[in-house]
């Protein structure tokens, strides 16, 4: 045999959050100290009465095949959490619980896209959306957001973008790996342009209880009957609720579209773990003090790091407004300390000042750093001060 992969995985490029990720632990357990600010998960346990609710489910037997798309009863909470949270109205053939939002961004884009379709995808971006969109024979269109536009494209960027192949717009408020988080007017603005070329707009709102200061999350699909009407929301209990590792995402929006990835899930997933539902459906319907609890501390460790990382030559980072990341623009820091390019810039971090950082060039900004804050503070400051004192006992004048 000649040919032994697929077209479609052999330009897929490797996660690079999961990479460094897996270098770093690799590292540590060889014994050395190295302080991880890469992954992107909170560093709380999922809280205790959704560890109890799935004990509960597996001790009374609920350990079977559920339907495809999820626990009715779960699609009911979820229902209901965006009654609550939006004042937005779904049915169950509407809603789909998958395997963590991950899962439900790749049977969406297998749902509607074809060969040679389009998806405008604001840079920086999460780096599965564009592979993603390739893997289901799609065209990642990337649109550059700038630090001088706080990382968010407008609505003119993305109409300039639009061409006649255009299916898609991808929306990630509060955005990985910025922070940012879009406005009302913004939105409105972007959906205005989304009903005129008549696309969907793929809205990930998976960090939508992080967010801090005064600012308030709005969904795009709140805006008007025909913003929901064309409108994906993405969302899960990942990152609200510290379940990244029970994987249960889900998907609202148009009832045919979520009809054919609820089929496709009969072909590929059968359905969602059977516990985690359960624990999915506890984390919805039980106390949500924890939630409230874990971004008061994500905010206070921001309030307290931000200034610090600031303080650090040659980084520029614009203060984010939700998520647990920094995403500091790094390009004189590089310079100076004498490195060609951010990715080694940041091998040299992890192997000499013992701190895995991500390279940016997986998100589409190739001139910074992710860094996450969700682990202890005391870490987090730590990290900052081997990366200030590496910078500084590098700097080339």
């Amino acid at each position: 045999m000649t040919k032994k992969l697929s077209a479609r995985v052999s330009t897929l490029t490797p996660s690079t959050t999961l990479a460094i990720t897996a270098k770093a632990k690799e590292m540590k357990e060889s014994g050395i100290d190295v302080i991880g600010l890469g992954a992107g998960e909170p560093d709380y346990n999922t809280p205790e009465n959704i560890l109890t609710a799935a004990y509960n489910s597996m001790k009374e037997g609920k350990t079977k095949y559920t339907p495809s798309g999820g626990l009715p009863t779960l699609k009911d909470a979820v229902i209901n959490k965006l009654k609550r949270d939006q004042d937005l109205t779904y049915s169950r053939k509407e809603v789909m619980i998958g395997i963590g939002a991950k899962h439900i961004l790749y049977t969406l884009f297998q749902a509607i896209l074809d060969p040679g379709d389009e998806v405008i995808v604001p840079s920086p971006y999460w780096v599965s959306y564009p592979e993603q969109i390739k893997l289901a024979g799609g065209v990642p269109v990337i649109v550059e957001a700038t630090a001088e536009s706080h990382f968010k494209v407008t609505a003119e960027q993305i109409r300039n973008a639009i061409t006649p192949k255009t299916k898609a717009v991808i929306i990630n408020s509060p955005g990985n790996p910025t922070g940012m988080i879009y406005n009302r007017e913004e939105l409105s603005k972007i959906a205005d342009v989304c009903q005129e070329a008549d696309l969907w707009i793929v809205s990930d709102e998976i960090y939508e209880k992080l967010i801090y200061g005064e600012k308030r999350h709005v969904s795009i699909a709140q805006l008007s009957k025909d913003a929901k009407k064309r409108t994906f929301i993405i969302n899960g209990v990942s990152k609200s609720h510290s379940m990244t590792g029970w994987r249960i995402g889900y998907i609202a929006g148009d009832e045919e579209v979520v009809g054919a990835m609820t089929n496709l899930a009969s072909h590929s997933t059968s359905n969602p773990t059977t516990t985690s539902q359960y624990a999915a459906l506890e984390a919805y319907n039980g106390p949500q003090e924890a939630v409230e609890e874990m971004r008061k501390d994500f905010e206070s460790r921001l309030e307290r790091i931000y200034p610090q990382l600031s303080a650090i030559p040659g980084f520029h980072v614009i203060k984010p407004q939700g998520a647990f990341y920094l995403l500091p623009e790094v390009s004189e820091a590089v310079k100076n300390t004498g490195y060609d390019n951010v990715d080694d810039f940041a091998e040299a971090l992890l192997t000499e000042a013992k701190v895995a950082v991500i390279p940016g060039s997986g998100f589409g900004s190739p001139d910074t750093i992710r860094l996450s804050y969700a682990t202890s503070i005391d870490l987090i400051e730590e990290a900052i001060k081997r990366i200030r004192k590496f910078v500084e006992d590098n700097w080339k004048e």
